[in-house]
C-alpha cells in the first residue's frame, strides 16, 4: 500500500513536472510526518507547479498566496469584518484556512508578515484579537523562496526556518531533462490532467500509521551522537537542536513507512538528513571567509561519514 502510494504520486505529478521525483518523494514524506517544506531555487525551476500538482493528486484543498512587500498579516490570516446586517463583527477566514497552503515567494514579504505564519505552522491554529480558530487537518505549508542573493527579498529569521521540517533545493535540470521539459511544454499543460490517488480520510489514516513505525534504541543513540558531533564541529557556530533531531526522526519514520517497513534504518536517517538539518545549523564565520565554505550541506554529510551507524 505505502510503496504503491509513492509510485502513484510520482506518476501523477510526473504528468506535469518532469525530473522532480526526489523532490516529490520528500514532499510526500514531509506530509506524512506532519511537517512543512521550504522549496528554494531560482525563478522558473517548477517550484509553484510542483506544489500545485502535489496538492491535486493528494485530493486536498489547496490555496495559494503570492507574497509581496506591501502584504499585511490579515491578508493571509483573515480578520474581523463589521456585519452591517447584524451590527456585529464577524471573523472572516483568510487563505491560510486550507489543507495545503502555497506561500509563494515567502521571502518577498516583510518579516512581520513572515512571522504571522509561525503560530499556524507550529500549532495549526490562528489567534487574532484573542479569538482562536483551528486550521483544517492535515495542514501543510509549502513555501517557495528565491535565493537570498536576489534583489527585493528578506531573509527568513531563524525561528521561522526552524518551523520548516525540510528545505528542498530546486536546482536546474540536466540537459536531457530540460529537453523533455521543453517538448512537454510545446502545448500548455494543466494540473487538470492529474488524478487523485487517495482521499483526505485515507491520508489521515496513513499519517496516524506513520507514528507506529519503530525507532530502536540504537537509532536514537545514533541520532544523539550526530547531534553532539554537530555541536562540536568547528565549522559550525550553531549545531543541530533537539527539535531538529526530533524532526529528523519523524522524517526517517515517514521514509521507512513509504518503503514498506515498520522500523527505521540508518539509511532512512541519511536520506533526509541534509534536507532536515541544513537550514537549522549555521556556518562559523571564519569557515566562510577563510575556508571558502558556502553551504552547511557538505559539513552535515561529513559528520554522518564520521559517525559509525548501528548494525
Amino acid at each position: 500500500m505505502e510503496i504503491e502510494l509513492k509510485r502513484k504520486v510520482l506518476a501523477q505529478v510526473g504528468k506535469v513536472v518532469i525530473g522532480r521525483e526526489r523532490e516529490t518523494g520528500l514532499l510526500l514524506a514531509s506530509l506524512l510526518a506532519k511537517g512543512h517544506v521550504l522549496l528554494e531555487g531560482a525563478p522558473g525551476v517548477s517550484k509553484t507547479i510542483l506544489a500545485k500538482a502535489f496538492a491535486k493528486c493528494m485530493g486536498l484543498e489547496f490555496k495559494r498566496i503570492q507574497f509581496t512587500p506591501d502584504m499585511l498579516p490579515m491578508d493571509m490570516l483573515g480578520g474581523f469584518v463589521f456585519n452591517m446586517k447584524d451590527r456585529e463583527f464577524d471573523f472572516r477566514r483568510g487563505p491560510v484556512f486550507t489543507n495545503i497552503l502555497l506561500a509563494d515567494e515567502i521571502n518577498r514579504a516583510p518579516p512581520k508578515v513572515q512571522s504571522a505564519l509561525l503560530e499556524s505552522m507550529q500549532e495549526s491554529q490562528v489567534t487574532i484579537e484573542g479569538h482562536t480558530e483551528l486550521l483544517p487537518t492535515p495542514f501543510m505549508v509549502i513555501a517557495t523562496q528565491n535565493p537570498k542573493e536576489f534583489q527585493g527579498v528578506y531573509p527568513l529569521p531563524e525561528n521561522q526556518l526552524d518551523r520548516f521540517l525540510m528545505r528542498i533545493e530546486m536546482t536546474y535540470p540536466n540537459q536531457a531533462t530540460e529537453a523533455d521539459v521543453i517538448r512537454r511544454n510545446l502545448s500548455e499543460l494543466s494540473t487538470e490532467v492529474i488524478e487523485e490517488v487517495l482521499s483526505a480520510d485515507e491520508l489521515r489514516t496513513l499519517i496516524s500509521q506513520v507514528q507506529g513505525v519503530s525507532v530502536s534504541k540504537e537509532i536514537i543513540d545514533y541520532l544523539t551522537t550526530v547531534a553532539m558531533e554537530s555541536r562540536r564541529e568547528s565549522k559550525l557556530s550553531l549545531g543541530a537542536s533537539p527539535r531538529a533531531m526530533v524532526h529528523l526522526t519523524h522524517c526517517a519514520m515517514a521514509v521507512a513507512f513509504l518503503d514498506g517497513r515498520e522500523y527505521v534504518t540508518p539509511d532512512d536517517v541519511k536520506e533526509v538528513a541534509v534536507n532536515v538539518l541544513g537550514h537549522r545549523v549555521q556556518l562559523e564565520e571564519s569557515s566562510v571567509l577563510l575556508g571558502g565554505v558556502t553551504s552547511p550541506d557538505q559539513i552535515i554529510q561529513d559528520i554522518f561519514s564520521r559517525v559509525k551507524p548501528p548494525r
